[in-house]
């Protein structure tokens, strides 16, 4: 188990690492009212730590983990997830911040929680849920660690030793960023999932999760066994290897109390037989692929959806078709991707990953009137999937329809004001129609969403420099006085959080 005793080389220079990642975060969010009536778990860190000081901790740690080759950036896996998390914690007993799931290319059984309400779940997890009310289980346990501050607690009692820890998995992370090969890359992530037992989660806290978890289950009608069926596989399997058990069960200790526990939860309620839907066949076959690190491995993955479209019916047989398909993607096979997702929408079967797989496809033949045929359609049909609307706007820019981008983006950022990739997009439309002011203001939305204030503030200064408009040039200085307001704002978290 990962400690700050195991990583001697990196403590000169992780709190110096700390430093940037804390003044890069992202900008303010409102922090939820301290709970109340918690069991005495180490109250001091109510005082000490702030719900808005660990959401900075949180957005700092984040934003460096966007760029480990590890994170997954698909629009269609974190909307799923973390619209899963959110129908949970909206029924949570006390305040939660916005909770966020991103996804971790790692075929390990794991899910962590970071300060802030960030939620990391591992593509194994994933895959080895057998059913969604399983993987609703697993969410629902992390955000009960975030809703009681168990997160915030560790960190004020575990103090300096904890700050290298975190320090230490900054640094993982920037290692990781130039190469996925490298022994700090693969424990950037097992640093960040190691985070619960390393700030000291006691047994009751872990049964607090639990129970905290349970009690969102059930309310959000999911199978509440699901919770307990998906960890008693887990502590079977770390039981008869210990050597190499699940990493789940090594960060979240186990145990037959536990077990029992929730159990006897589970016999005093009405069990809600809820159907895993259509989205999770299918973004449990994308998890598999995506988790794919070699050409060998995506043929293995390949064969197992074959094997999977012969023995399934239904949305199962229809998602083992989508992974294959996929797979073909993965390996420029275009032809036999085509007939998959033709299989797999055989019957008039329909989901909006399906449609955007054919909107991928047509894209990769450069058949642009026809990406952009079906991305419209899609879009009408399914007008909340952000997946959707980024491949309608790439469809546009790919057949040289810019200003019908930046209008259709325009759109979107009403809708997803906090989207950092249709800035990015419509920065790049911008550029295309020559307007270098926009480009710039755009990017810079990007870079500040992103948690890159300084390449932000530079952008604006690139944008006022280019603009001839005085009105224009006032609003780009109220932004940039904005942004280092922030700047020094971050500084002055940092401050309380080394003293």
């Amino acid at each position: 188990m990962p400690n700050s005793q195991r990583f001697p080389s990196l403590r000169r220079k992780a709190v110096a690492l700390l430093l940037p990642a804390l003044l890069a975060a992202a900008a303010p969010a409102l922090a939820p009212a301290q709970p109340v009536g918690l069991p005495d778990l180490g109250d001091s860190a109510a005082q000490e730590l702030s719900p808005r000081l660990e959401q900075r901790l949180g957005d700092a740690i984040m934003m460096e983990s966007l760029r480990d080759p590890a994170y997954i950036d698909d629009p269609d896996l974190l909307q799923y997830l973390t619209g899963m998390a959110r129908q949970l914690s909206a029924h949570a007993p006390v305040g939660t911040p916005n909770i966020n799931v991103f996804a971790v290319r790692d075929p390990s059984i794991n899910a962590f929680a970071m300060p802030g309400g960030y939620i990391g779940v591992h593509t194994g997890l994933v895959v080895a849920a057998q059913s969604e009310s399983e993987l609703a289980g697993v969410l629902a346990h992390e955000i009960g660690h975030v809703v009681q501050r168990h997160i915030a607690r560790g960190l004020v009692q575990q103090k300096q030793d904890t700050l290298i820890m975190v320090a230490a998995l900054l640094a993982a992370l920037v290692a990781a960023r130039g190469n996925s090969q490298a022994p700090e890359a693969a424990m950037a992530f097992g640093q960040a999932a190691a985070i619960n037992s390393q700030l000291g989660f006691s047994r009751e806290a872990e049964r607090e999760a639990d129970r905290t978890g349970f009690q969102m289950l059930e309310a959000a009608d999911y199978n509440v066994n699901g919770m307990a069926s998906f960890f008693g596989r887990l502590m079977q399997a770390s039981g008869l290897n210990e050597r190499t058990g699940q990493a789940f069960t090594r960060t979240h200790p186990l145990s037959i109390e536990r077990m029992s526990d929730m159990q006897n939860r589970a016999r005093g309620v009405v069990i809600h037989d809820r159907p895993s839907s259509s989205d999770f066949h299918f973004v449990r076959a994308k998890m598999r692929m995506l988790q794919a690190n070699s050409g060998q491995d995506t043929l293995e993955a390949i064969r197992y959806f074959e094997n999977r479209s012969t023995e399934t019916q239904g949305i199962e047989r229809s998602a083992a078709y989508y992974g294959m398909a996929l797979g073909y993607v993965r390996q420029r096979e275009y032809g036999k991707a085509n007939d998959a997702y033709l299989a797999a929408t055989s019957g008039a079967r329909t989901h909006f990953m399906l449609e955007h797989l054919a909107i991928d496809l047509a894209l990769a033949r450069n058949d642009t009137q026809q990406a952009m045929s079906l991305a419209r359609s899609a879009v009408a049909r399914w007008p909340e999937q952000r997946g959707l609307a980024m491949a309608m706007a790439e469809s546009l820019q790919r057949a040289g329809r810019n200003q019908e981008a930046v209008d259709f983006l325009k759109e979107q950022m009403l809708k997803w004001s906090d989207e950092p990739r249709f800035y990015q997009m419509a920065a790049v439309s911008y550029s295309r129609l020559g307007s270098a002011v926009n480009e710039r203001r755009n990017m810079a939305d990007y870079y500040a969403m992103t948690g890159a204030l300084p390449a932000a503030v530079e952008q604006l200064q690139q944008a006022r420099a280019a603009s001839k408009d005085f009105y224009e040039q006032s609003q780009i200085d109220a932004k940039v006085r904005e942004y280092q307001r922030r700047l020094k704002e971050e500084r002055d978290l940092l401050k309380r959080f080394q003293s």
